[in-house]
Order: C-alpha cells, then sequence, then structure tokens
C-alpha cells in the first residue's frame, strides 16, 4: 500500500493507543473528541486529496527509491520543480482547509535529517543514512504522517542544554543499550503531534561538547511506551 484514503488515516490514527491529556485530564477518544477532531480532519484533507485525479501531479510523487507513486509529504524533494510543487500543493492545501494541515514540518525534518545523515556517515563511516532510508521506505510505503519534533522548552534560556538545573528541558539520552537508546525529556508547540503516526525528534540549537547527550536525532511511533502529549490549546 502506497496511498492512503482520508477514511483509511482516520481509523490508522483511531488504531492507536494515545495518553492525551487536556485540560488537566485524560481524552480517552482523541479521533471523535470535538474540541480535537477539526485538527484532526485537515490532516485527512492531504489523503483525500492525492486521491483525486485534478490533483495528482501536485499532491503525489513517484518514489525514487520504490518506484511506487506516493503522497507528496512522504517525498524527498529531487528538484526544483519538486520544491515548486511542494508550495503549490501547500497552497492548495490552505484553501481547501482553511487551517494548519500539520505534515509540513514532518516533510521538512525528513528531508534535512536525509541530507544531514549522508554527511554524517560520509565524514564518519557511520550508517545513520542507511538506517533513515529504511525508516522513509516504510513513512512511504505506509503513507504515515510524520511530525517534526524540534522545540525544546529550554528551561534558562542563557545557559545550554548540560547547564541546565532540570535536564528535561531538553531531549536528551539517559541510556544506551545494544539496541538502542533511552531518551528522557520534552518538546513543546508540536502542531499535529496527536494526529501522527510516527515523529522525528532534532535537536533545537546548536550544541558544544558537554552537550552530546542532547545532541540526538531519533525517529519514535507516537504511540511508543513513556510518550505523552499534552493538548493545551
Amino acid at each position: 500500500m502506497s496511498l492512503m484514503t482520508g477514511e483509511q488515516y482516520i481509523e490508522s490514527i483511531r488504531a492507536l493507543e494515545l495518553p492525551v491529556y487536556m485540560f488537566g485530564k485524560k481524552v480517552e477518544n482523541p479521533v471523535d473528541d470535538p474540541v480535537l477532531r477539526p485538527a484532526l480532519n485537515s490532516v485527512r484533507m492531504t489523503y483525500d486529496l492525492a486521491q483525486m485525479p485534478e490533483y495528482q501531479d501536485l499532491m503525489t510523487a513517484i518514489s525514487p527509491y520504490t518506484g511506487e507513486r506516493i503522497n507528496r509529504f512522504t517525498h524527498i524533494h529531487q528538484s526544483a520543480d519538486d520544491l515548486v510543487k511542494k508550495v503549490k500543493m501547500q497552497r492548495l492545501l490552505g484553501q481547501k482547509t482553511a487551517s494548519c494541515f500539520q505534515r509540513c514540518v514532518g516533510m521538512d525534518a525528513m528531508n534535512a535529517v536525509f541530507s544531514t545523515t549522508y554527511e554524517v556517515d560520509r565524514k564518519y563511516g557511520t550508517s545513520y543514512h542507511r538506517n533513515f532510508l529504511s525508516f522513509l521506505k516504510k513513512v512511504e510505503n505506509q503513507d504515515l504522517t510524520v511530525d517534526g519534533a524540534m522545540t525544546d522548552p529550554k528551561g534558562d534560556r542563557s545557559k545550554s542544554p548540560s547547564q541546565q538545573a532540570d535536564p528535561d528541558m531538553y531531549v536528551h539520552v539517559v541510556e544506551r543499550r545494544p539496541d538502542g537508546i533511552v531518551v528522557c525529556g520534552a518538546k513543546c508547540h508540536q502542531t499535529g503531534s496527536i494526529n501522527s503516526h510516527w515523529h522525528i525528534f532534532m535537536p533545537t540549537i546548536s550544541m558544544g561538547e558537554a552537550d552530546k547527550d542532547w545532541a540526538v536525532s531519533f525517529a519514535c511511533p507516537t504511540d511508543a511506551e513513556g510518550m505523552y502529549m499534552i493538548y493545551g490549546r
């Protein structure tokens, strides 16, 4: 499967076990909550329009990695034409939703991580780019909505992450295991967080050697154990 319908998208979010809290209380059914549903409907439009032949050129692209037709929000830009179509797609969605459609930051995050991991691997001989491409193909094939989580609470902004009285003001590594890492901390202002299948976490500022535990980027499913979402507005 490469392209979901809008209804399939709604049901895929319904299938997630999301610990969402709003106004001091846990939301038992985020998908059908009257406060939250309008934002979900805006994301749905990114799926519905991709099904329409008249919008196919703007809303979809051909993956250079699988050869399949995919949603443009999961596409790695290949040319100036891709960038023009991206902007026109965003204008179209703004006209159709009169709202934020919430997939833009995730799309930009995937393109940024694609480039950065390639440069890191070329310099240090690591395998981050290969890992990212494996994740990207999963996102493309399943037509997933990915949120970009960058902004940290920051605490005392005159200090670096490692100097904070509360280390959780920035997301950071607290344990390294053979199968990966364990992180702790918070991100804020993550528009579309509860309407996404996955998140890409990224550092929010430039960091020094002392901040190496905070200089971390990774992908995490929205319903991962230990992930909590607080809906503030």
